[in-house]
């Protein structure tokens, strides 16, 4: 891979895939995505000026830059409960992608989930992208980093 990082929606899902067809010729454990921390800044930025949300919530800073993992057909996610709640509503919509664990951990905040991803890589990258811009009510345009692979 060359690349590491992008901001299209295009783009980013070609990112995906490329990075889901490495980490698979690599035989590593997992891969790893991360949104940039600029990505949100500018995010609380914009939202100081709304005092109402249309859509979802920023991601809630106590949980940290929203990071997917995925490897051996499983991605994992950290997630709150409402977070979780619209996630479930997304899988709706990927009918191969089950919720296989829920762990709620007592020393962290949040909930920590692992789903199953039993796809091609271009529909896996489809969830993903999803994911970070439905589930952690990200922009369109959200910058994402491939920091592990």
């Amino acid at each position: 891979m060359t690349r590491f990082d992008a901001a299209d929606p295009t783009e980013r899902r070609k990112l995906y895939v490329d990075a889901i067809q490495a980490h698979r010729k690599r035989g590593s454990g997992f891969l790893t995505l991360e949104v940039d921390e600029a990505s949100l800044s500018d995010l609380d930025d914009a939202d100081e000026g709304d005092d109402a949300a249309d859509g979802p919530a920023s991601p809630d800073p106590d949980l940290g830059v929203p990071w997917l993992q995925f490897g051996d057909g499983t991605i994992n996610l950290d997630c709150t409960d409402d977070e979780l709640e619209t996630l479930k509503t997304l899988l709706g919509e990927f009918p191969a992608f089950k919720i296989d664990a829920i762990h709620r951990p007592e020393e962290a905040e949040g909930v920590n989930v692992r789903v199953s991803a039993k796809a091609d890589p271009n529909r896996i990258a489809q969830c993903l992208d999803a994911i970070f811009q439905r589930v952690y009510g990200l922009p369109e345009d959200v910058r994402v980093w491939i920091v592990e692979l």
